[in-house]
């Protein structure tokens, strides 16, 4: 038997009246606690990972709108983590008995300190350890995945990150999903038209603080010759050392692009109607920058 995950609600019960308000199996009892935060305000975006003593997953899920959680174990040894975006991740010890309840009560986390940020100064994009990924429906089910294997950036790191700007240039022509004909294909007029629009380029000067480490930056995106606004939702990673010792940051971000906004609207059907390309993109970087020498 696996573990299984129950929402508690808003009308909570506690203790033993679990066992009579949720059907048990035999040989099972139930594990459950409340996630607050530092001012006893419940956190509702709390996830939480049920761990048996081999560190292996046996059930996870998230927090219910009030912060708590129960879930349906075999009786024995577990590890609790419980993690939410901005504070420092929470690791328990419980022991389920069956037909019993296990609560952990109420638990409070910890605000976690954001990273450290890049220094000011110009820094630069490392291509060997980046990457500009995309994914994209194909004929309504299956996803293609594919890459630009070409590509600079630098990025002004002000005194004030949020004054920072960004510029980027991806070689059209490099795209590559692993597939000869289609990527000639995604080269041509129909889609990225690489001999008229050789490069797509993403420029920014507004990045906005979310919260821990989550940033919004927000720029302006050249594809195909048109120019739209876009917003990278972003997951800033920190400061580390490359294996020579070199500082270097780290990030990764997404968005989501539609490409009749860029023009690019190129479409067939198959006989039963179904698009053969997907209207819309999913972009995903990930990306290492280093001081500009």
């Amino acid at each position: 038997m696996v573990g299984r995950w129950l929402g508690i609600g808003k009308n909570r019960v506690q203790g033993t009246n679990l066992l009579t308000a949720m059907s048990v199996p035999t040989g099972a009892g139930l594990l459950s606690c409340r996630v607050m935060d530092p001012v006893n305000q419940p956190v509702s975006h709390a996830e939480f990972t049920v761990s048996d003593v081999m560190g292996r997953k046996v059930v996870g899920g998230g927090a219910d709108p009030f912060g708590s959680f129960v879930a349906t174990v075999p009786a024995g040894e577990y590890r609790l983590g419980v993690t939410a975006e901005g504070y420092t991740p929470l690791r328990e010890s419980a022991t389920v008995r069956e037909n019993a309840v296990t609560s952990l009560g109420d638990v409070a986390l910890r605000v976690a300190q954001p990273p450290a940020l890049p220094e000011p100064g110009d820094w630069e994009i490392e291509p060997a350890h980046s990457s500009i990924g995309f994914t994209a429906r194909h004929i309504g089910l299956a996803r293609v995945h594919g890459r630009f294997n070409t590509f600079a950036g630098v990025i002004r790191i002000a005194q004030q990150v949020e004054q920072t700007a960004m510029h980027v240039v991806i070689d059209a022509s490099s795209i590559d999903t692993n597939v000869k004909m289609r990527d000639d294909h995604l080269r041509s007029a129909d889609f990225l038209d690489v001999d008229r629009f050789p490069t797509l380029e993403f420029y920014s000067d507004r990045f906005v603080h979310k919260g821990g480490n989550r940033w919004a930056v927000t720029g302006a995106l050249s594809l195909h010759g048109v120019t739209r606004t876009v917003t990278l939702d972003t997951e800033y990673l920190g400061i580390g050392n490359g294996m020579e010792g070199e500082v270097r940051g780290a990030c990764r971000a997404t968005t989501e692009l539609r490409r009749d906004d860029f023009t690019v609207s190129w479409q067939t059907m198959l006989a039963r109607g179904i698009a053969v390309v997907g209207p819309s993109i999913r972009v995903a970087l990930d990306i290492q920058i280093v001081p500009k020498s």
